[in-house]
This record gives C-alpha cells, structure tokens and sequence, in this order.
C-alpha cells in the first residue's frame, strides 16, 4: 500500500548521494505508506524518508532533486515523473495542514477590521449625533429652527398674526408651558394638531384653535408637543434624518446646508411621532391645571382610543382653571382671519 490511495505500488529509479561529499548512486525507490525507501541493487535498505519532512531543492526543474528535512545532507534524483507527482502532492497535503505563521494575527486584524467597520456602521452615527445635541448652543438651535419654520411655511403656509391674536397666543403659552417654550406660532395647514421644532418653537394648526369652544383643546395640543419633545429633543430628529456628514458639518462649522433643512421639512410633515405615556402625560395637564379631556375627544371624538385620558382627567365633573379671557380666546380664534 501506498500513501496515496490511487497508487497500489510504486516504485522508479533514481539517483541517490549519502552526503555532500559521497559518491551518487544508482537506487531502487519505493513509495511507501509513511516513508520513501531507498534500496541499492541487492535489495538492502539504505534510507528510511518520512514523506511529510520530505523537501524539494529545485521547485518545478526536471530531474527533481530531493533531501529528507531541512538539515539532512543526503540527496535524491528523480526523472520517474509519476513519482515526483506523488511525492509532491504529499506535501502540497502536509503544507495545507501545517499552521502558518502569521495567519492568526491575519484573522485577528481581520477581525479588528470586522469589528471596528461594524462600530462605525451602528454606533458612530447615533454617537456622533447625541453628542452634537448637546453641544448645539441654544442660539444655534434657535436659529435652526427659525430657518426650518421658514421652509415648513411653504407648505403649511405662511404663520398667521395679528396684533391681538399673538399677543393671545403668547398669553396662552405663557399660562400652559410657562417658559418651558419660546414661541408658538399658528399656521393654516400641516401639522396634526401641535408640532415642536428645535430651538423652543410650536407650531399649531389654525383648526386646533377655529374649530373648538374653549381654549383647553389648543392647551393640550401644546401640553402634548411640549411631551413629545421631552421624550425626543426635536434637534436629534433633525440631525438623525440629516445625517452622518450634515451633522458632523453642524459639529464642525456651526451650520446645516439649507438643502438639509428644506428636504427635512417635507419630511417632518409626514413623521409619525412617538406614543405619549398616558400617565406622564396626565401629570403634565394636572401641573398645568388644564382639562384633558377636550383634547381627548379632539385627538378622537369618539374617545375610545383617548379612554384613559378621558376617566383619569384631573378635572373630570368639575370646572377647569381659566387658561385666558373669554376677549383673548376670540382674538386667538380670529388670528389666521386677517
């Protein structure tokens, strides 16, 4: 039997030399299961070669020319191209097996790499937007979000005023939010209801206040946005739908291209907003001492979606604290007439 299982036996000639300095010699070869033997002429073993330790002096030259390990001073030359095949292909088996240095440090850079492009993928981009947020000065984020409010009134229209109706709006906001925001502003169309922009601005739609008795309704409206944008800083949704490279250019030079503000304008018009907590959000109406109530039925008038905010008001069967004179809820009401 042979190393090799295409090959029952195999044997050739060849020309063998002791050492670097004994005379060559015409051999007998046989390819054993383990070993390369060598014979002389009357059948006596003269050497015993482990096939794996086996190296070739003259890679890819005829006759080939071999010794049993690195050190060994003995020498084999082999024509018989059937035997230098198998021969080579034992070792081309034994090197796939051996360990190869260096391959370890490969895998681990490798998997560094690996390591570190994932990191970059998912980590750095919300790493680098949370922490621009809290560096953005709020100058900055005021005038971010004045710019946006630009673009946003192209599509909702500009922001309605009137002498009496923003001093109104301005007395309502004051009442319900305190200074917990800078300016509201109502528009004729677009958002759905109430919406925050960076910087402490509102936007209300004009039917929050048109289409209801009472000023309760604006009130939760603005209870509701001012939550939104405690749960999510307006500024973050802003830079995580810009971008990695527009927020490292706001991080870098203090500005975002107007390109950025325009397409997020469109954007924020269609963005589903988070889930308010219901019972976070009722605290926020009993601090405020609104009803919560009518901005229930307004959010759905049939008040099944709205039930708990309806059962747990904090003013259910008793009147309501005034938000603002009955004159101030007109002129607020009459703000988008002129």
């Amino acid at each position: 039997m042979t190393a090799l299982k295409e090959y029952d036996r195999l044997e050739s000639t060849g020309i063998w030399r002791e050492s670097p300095d004994a005379q060559r010699r015409d051999v007998l070869i046989s390819f054993g299961d383990a070993t390369l033997i060598i014979r002389d002429k009357t059948d006596t073993a003269l050497a015993h070669w482990s096939l794996p330790a086996i190296e070739r002096l003259n890679p890819g030259a005829r006759p080939a020319l071999f010794r049993p390990g690195p050190d060994a001073g003995e020498e084999l030359e082999l024509e018989d191209g059937t035997l230098i095949d198998a021969i080579e292909k034992v070792r081309r088996t034994v090197a796939r097996r051996r360990p190869h240095r260096g391959r370890l440090r490969l895998y681990i850079f490798t998997g560094l790499v690996a390591a570190i492009g994932a990191l970059g993928f998912f980590w750095l981009p919300g790493a680098l937007v949370r922490h621009t947020v809290t560096v953005v000065p709020e100058s900055k984020r005021l005038a971010i979000g004045t710019a946006l409010l630009g673009h946003m009134t192209r599509l909702t229209g500009d922001t309605c005023r009137s002498n009496l109706g923003t001093a109104a709006l301005a007395r309502l906001k004051a009442r319900v939010l305190g200074d917990g925001l800078r300016k509201a502003y109502v528009v004729p169309s677009g958002p759905e209801g109430a919406l925050s922009l960076p910087g402490g601005l509102l936007l209300l739609n004009r039917t929050v206040v048109e289409d209801h008795d009472a000023a309760d309704v604006a009130a939760g409206y603005m209870l509701a946005a001012s939550e939104q944008a405690r749960m999510v800083d307006p500024m973050e949704l802003l830079l995580k739908e810009a971008g990695g490279a527009a927020t490292l250019h706001l991080l870098t030079s203090g500005q975002i291209e107007d390109d950025v503000l325009r397409d997020y304008a469109e954007t924020l018009l269609s963005t589903e907003l988070p889930e308010l907590n219901t019972d976070v959000l009722l605290d926020r109406f009993a601090t405020a001492k609104v009803a919560a109530s009518p901005y229930a039925y307004a959010v759905d008038v049939t008040g099944e979606s709205t039930i708990d905010l309806i059962e747990a008001d904090p003013y259910r069967g008793i009147e309501a604290p005034r938000l603002i004179s009955d004159g101030d809820w007109i002129s607020l009401q009459e703000i988008c007439a002129e």
